[in-house]
């Protein structure tokens, strides 16, 4: 599935989105928004996909935020405004609640709503170049509160507002020290290293993985709003499965598993 500025490839039960924008250094458009949400439920609804990449193109930037050259068009008046954060808003929560794991291959410049999307992410590995900003406050851009709140439960209140009131960027030692990225790797390695990692991912039992994403989802939540029945239930599909018959099988004759997500 391709349009010009959103390439989607599925290889071997890997789904691949990329932001293929590079003379802009990856900068979105509404239309790239509208584009990825489809991607996901494609992604989503294909039972061979157990891990999802998002890369950017041309090995500069993973997204450079917004494309500013858009926003007479699509957020110069109020009710342009609400319109585009509802419709990105929307795409933030989806991939954030995706049912199956999403990676952020980062390689280059991750700025504004690039690093929002990237936060959203389960794992975010970058190469040594990369550099992370939230400029909102050099463009007078507000941030609505779940923006806020990702950021603070990912880098912490403190080196949050660090990055949020500077505006300034910070290096991918800093961005792995602060607990930004989970992996920092050589430039010339990224590529390699991400597709390994998630073909290890790819290789484990998927019920589990569903299960183990939902349940960690559930305990960000206000203790009030916790699903402890579904939490049961995801549990209970796992031992119940074919799944745990093979994984209990397979370490007795001291093989790999395979698992059929089932």
């Amino acid at each position: 599935m391709t349009n010009s500025k959103m390439i989607l490839e599925i290889k071997d039960g890997v789904g691949y989105v990329t932001f293929n924008n590079p003379e802009k250094h990856n900068a979105v458009s509404l239309e790239m928004w509208e584009s990825l949400g489809e991607m996901m439920d494609q992604l989503e609804k294909d039972n061979n996909v157990r891990v999802v990449v998002l890369k950017g193109a041309g090995g500069k930037s993973f997204v450079s935020g917004a494309d500013i050259s858009k926003f007479d068009k699509d957020r110069s008046t109020k009710e342009q405004v609400l319109n585009y954060n509802a419709k990105t808003g929307k795409l933030y929560q989806r991939i954030e609640a995706f049912p199956k794991p999403t990676i952020a291959m980062i390689d280059g410049y991750c700025i504004g709503g690039g690093l929002n999307l990237a936060v959203c992410c389960d794992i975010r590995i970058c190469s040594e170049k990369s550099q992370f900003a939230m400029p909102a406050a050099k463009l007078s851009l507000g941030y609505p509160f779940s923006s806020i709140k990702r950021l603070f439960d990912t880098m912490g209140p403190g080196m949050s507002k660090h990055f949020m009131f500077t505006a300034e960027r910070i290096s991918s030692g800093e961005a792995l020290n602060c607990g930004l990225v989970q992996k920092l790797v050589k430039d010339i390695e990224l590529e390699e290293f991400v597709n390994s990692y998630a073909q290890r991912i790819s290789k484990n039992a998927p019920l589990t993985i569903k299960a183990m994403k939902q349940i960690g989802i559930e305990v960000l939540k206000n203790s009030e709003d916790r699903d402890l029945d579904l939490c049961e239930k995801l549990v209970s599909e796992c031992f119940d499965s074919e799944d745990y018959k093979e994984g209990r099988k397979a370490f007795m004759e001291k093989r790999k598993p395979i698992f059929q997500g089932k």
